[in-house]
């Protein structure tokens, strides 16, 4: 029997500005289908009540909470971005790269598209038998990106937390859904249209 060689694959530290937008649009929506293909794998062995699970009512209740969590963040993360060194919360330049030259209607989709595969896994799934704690460090672990930098994991960890905590007290995956959604558009819009004030 022939034996795989495992040190012929190397990991190489990517650059952003060595990926072309073509690749980076690529990987990202390729990571979103794995995502949602590992929650739909858990979910079917979990056999959750969807119907529960993706409560609408009472809607006012689940826009507010994903409102008023969506912007407590976004108020926090502006006033570390004032006091805090740009080197700090760098992330290697993707976010900038992913955002910066996408119209509106990309912007949205994206922020949709990850808002509702890593909820559907992170919230939906995983926090079902890891709870809300353990499952915030694994969101804040595959957020590698952020690692090097222990007050941006830390933060990764929190809104994570605060994502599963707004899920427990709503019960409906549409409330961290929304959230998740408005932080990640408002941020891709901040970085697509502050270039060009």
């Amino acid at each position: 029997m022939k034996k795989f060689n495992f040190k012929q694959f190397k990991l190489n530290r990517v650059r952003a500005d060595e990926l072309t937008d073509r690749l980076l649009i690529i990987n990202l929506y390729v990571t979103q289908a794995v995502v949602l293909l590992i929650a739909a794998v858990i979910l079917w062995f979990q056999k959750p009540n969807l119907l529960s699970m993706f409560a609408v009512q009472p809607m006012w209740q689940i826009a507010l909470w994903g409102t008023v969590y969506a912007v407590a963040v976004l108020v926090i993360d502006m006033l570390i971005s004032q006091w805090v060194p740009p080197e700090i919360t760098d992330d290697g330049g993707i976010n900038e790269k992913l955002f910066g030259n996408r119209p509106l209607w990309h912007i949205a989709v994206m922020s949709l598209a990850v808002a509702i595969c890593e909820e559907l896994l992170f919230r939906g799934a995983i926090q079902a038998a890891w709870g809300p704690y353990w499952t915030s460090i694994l969101f804040a672990a595959i957020h590698f990106r952020y690692l090097q930098h222990w007050l941006m994991t830390g933060l990764v960890f929190s809104i994570s937390y605060g994502l599963g905590w707004i899920y427990i007290q709503t019960g409906s995956l549409w409330t961290p859904i929304l959230a998740h959604f408005l932080i990640d558009f408002v941020m891709g819009c901040i970085l697509r249209y502050r270039r060009e004030a």
